[in-house]
This record gives C-alpha cells, structure tokens and sequence, in this order.
C-alpha cells in the first residue's frame, strides 16, 4: 500500500562517503515534495556529519560514529516508531538498522536477498533495481517505489550556509584570490583514483600563464593526500594558490561553486560542483562515470585513451587506469570550458 499523505515516520540509511550523501538530497527532495507532512530521519556516517548543515528537506539527522557512542544511535532508532525504512547502504551495519527500527515496510534492493540471505531477513520490501544497471541517482529513487512517491529524476543540490560563503570569501582575501579562479582538486580516498603528479604539474604550467585567472589546490587533510600534493607541488615552479587541507566541507563547496571551473578526480568535489552548478572536467578511471557523472551541470568526463570528452555512457565499463587520460585532453577539456564560460558571459 503506497505511503498515505499524513505525517508518518520515516528513516533513511545512507552509510557511505560524502558523495553518496550528497546523490540521496535528491531523495530527500522528492519525499518532501510528496508527502510534506512527514518526519524525516536520515542515518549517515560520521564522514559526513561536516556537511550536514547543508542537508535539507529533513528534519532528524543522526550520525553512525562506529564506537560505543552509537548506543544512543541505536536508542534512537529502536524508539523511534518509524512506518518505513529505506535502506540505501546494503551492509550489515544498516541491516541491524533497519531491523532495529521495527518500521513496519523496510525497502532494500532485492539484491540482498541474493547476495546475503541472513541479511535479507531485516527487511520486508524488495525493490526489482540494481546499481550497476542505472545512475546512482535512479537507484535511489528507485527505492521509493513502495512508498508510493512520484518524482522526477533529479539534480542533487546543497543548501549551504552564509557561514560557508563567508569563510570562502575569507580564504579569497587572506591568499589574495582576486581574480575568476580554478580550482585543482587532485586528491581522492583511494589511491588509484589518482593521476600522476607531473601531469597535474603541466596543466599548472600551462594555465600558469592566463593572466586572466587564479589557480587554486585544494585537497582534503588526510596524509596520502597531502603527499599527493607536495608531489605536484614539488614539480611545478609556477604559482598556485594552495588551500589544500584548508577548508572544511562547507568552505569547499561554497568555493567550488564560486569558481569559474573545477578540475578533479571522481571524488567528493564532483557531487559538490554538480550540486552548485559548477562547470567541471573530471577524470574517471576505476569507476564507472555511467553510475556517477553529473547529469545536469556544465561537466566533461575524460575516461581512458581518448582524447576526446566521453559522451556515450554503459553500465558495463572496463576498469581503467588512471594514466591513460592524456595532459593533453585534460588541458583541452579545460579550454573548451572555459571559453564556453566567458562566450556565455558575453552574450
């Protein structure tokens, strides 16, 4: 029976990284535009808990620390008279969850039931749709189908504090940002995500030159991260502007989406561009951009050998490594955004 318009409760598990935070505010859109009246708890990771005042259309957050402060985590769940369920992490952490909660209809994906059936017995909702066959987005979409809400597919969006935009323009004035900038954002969480330090360092040469425009590095703080950029830096001698480690996830994304261009890996600055509506020029490689690339902001995907933007997108994709994307086509993609960027402004 679809989800009747009065103000039920429903939890939402969204376990994972910061992106697959920001790819649910879709969710959270839809839900809220379909049933206005009810209560909306979310379950994240602690990764995330940093973005969370950018999360809206929610009304409970609760964060999944991992360590023994998650008793009042589960408390909060086991009391908490949920209706549904909506589990969008499928691990074993988020099916004790979902169980916990005592909702009466708890929706997964029927492919727990094929890959762990002990797993499976948390829920009561099996929804025919996989992640591998659709954008990460659909999926989540997808899982509402038993709560009966009609939707559109679409964009991700963050609702970022004044706070975040002027700690943003603080960082501007402290590192004398004066000009339409691009950011660099080469870092990710996993290494073989990461394209080789001395072809970062040529793209920095090259727009080093523009008169026209600031570079800025951004990263996050983690050491392997760092050590990838001192790797950069140490093979560039033209200046840039280095925020790396500098800026919390709020600062970040209100940076990005002041910027005139991102340029990055498959990472978290993606969904943040995406939701900001920034132009970017991502490099993919051991993922697969059919399940991730932006859909609806200015982006051109570079992915193996070719030096032209990928523009044909399939659910089954080799994975490639990283070093296959040419300085060539990432300077190239560059370019062509931001000469689209300025003819628009022009006009």
């Amino acid at each position: 029976m679809p989800l009747q318009p009065q103000a039920v409760k429903i939890l939402l598990l969204q376990l994972k990284r910061i992106g697959d935070l920001i790819l649910i505010t879709p969710v959270l859109a839809a839900l809220r535009e379909n049933f206005p009246e009810a209560h909306l708890t979310l379950v994240v990771s602690k990764e995330c808990a940093d973005l969370l005042p950018a999360i809206s259309n929610v009304d409970r957050i609760l964060i999944a620390r991992r360590n023994l402060r998650d008793l009042s985590l589960f408390l909060s769940v086991a009391v908490g008279k949920f209706d549904y369920c909506v589990d969008f992490t499928r691990n074993d952490r988020s099916a004790f969850l979902a169980l916990l909660s005592g909702a009466r209809r708890r929706v997964v994906s029927y492919r727990v039931r094929e890959q762990a059936k002990t797993r499976a017995r948390a829920y009561t909702d099996f929804v025919g749709v996989r992640m591998r066959d659709i954008h990460t987005i659909d999926y989540n979409l997808a899982l509402l189908g038993p709560l009966g809400a009609r939707h559109a597919s679409i964009g991700p969006h963050l609702d970022l504090p004044q706070m975040a935009y002027e700690k943003a323009d603080a960082l501007r004035r402290n590192w004398k940002v004066t000009k339409p900038y691009v950011i660099l954002h080469p870092g990710s969480a996993r290494q073989e995500k990461l394209w080789e330090p001395e072809r970062w360092a040529e793209v920095i040469k090259y727009f080093g030159s523009n008169d026209g425009i600031d570079l800025v590095l951004t990263s996050g703080p983690s050491q392997d991260e760092q050590t990838h950029i001192a790797a950069i830096k140490n093979r560039t001698q033209h200046e840039i502007i280095d925020l790396s480690g500098e800026t919390d996830l709020l600062t970040l994304a209100a940076l990005i989406g002041q910027a005139r261009l991102l340029v990055t890996v498959d990472s978290a600055p993606v969904h943040m561009a995406a939701a900001t509506r920034t132009p970017q020029v991502i490099l993919f490689g051991p993922t697969n951009p059919f399940h991730w690339r932006p859909r609806e902001s200015p982006a051109v995907v570079l992915h193996g050998k070719s030096a032209a933007p990928v523009t044909e997108f399939s659910p089954v994709q080799p994975r490639l490594a990283m070093s296959q994307i040419s300085t060539e086509a990432v300077i190239g993609a560059m370019d062509s955004l931001l000469l689209l960027r300025a003819a628009a402004q022009i006009s």
